[in-house]
């Protein structure tokens, strides 16, 4: 089953649900900024999406990525309780099915998984 981090108020996460929607297949819809994934969810998620570097999931251009100093960090694990403690910080939408996850940039990307 898929499971979509959403933000109902992003235009491509709104895109890629509704790619889902039509596909007819059963899904989740997860509000990460509601329900904000944990640090071991995250770490998954990077190993589903195959990055090793977490920055390659965060939104770099949020005020808050400066604010924490995080393009100067270097230890992974200090990158991920950031996402984990500010989930505004993780790109979206990300599609996942357990094994294999993607990012909804663009929406079509998420096909593969359909």
């Amino acid at each position: 089953m898929l499971t979509i981090w959403h933000n109902p108020r992003c235009t491509k996460s709104r895109e890629t649900l509704a790619l889902i929607e039509a596909a007819n297949i059963e899904f989740t819809v997860r509000q990460y900024l509601k329900d904000a994934p944990s640090a071991v969810e995250i770490t998954a998620i990077l190993a589903e999406l195959g990055m090793n570097d977490p920055r390659d999931l965060m939104r770099r251009g949020e005020k808050l990525y400066k604010d924490l100093g995080l393009k100067e960090e270097g230890r992974v694990v200090k990158l991920v309780q950031a996402m984990a403690e500010n989930p505004i910080l993780i790109e979206r939408p990300i599609v996942t099915n357990g094994q294999r996850a993607v990012i909804g940039r663009p929406p079509e990307a998420v096909k593969g998984l359909l």
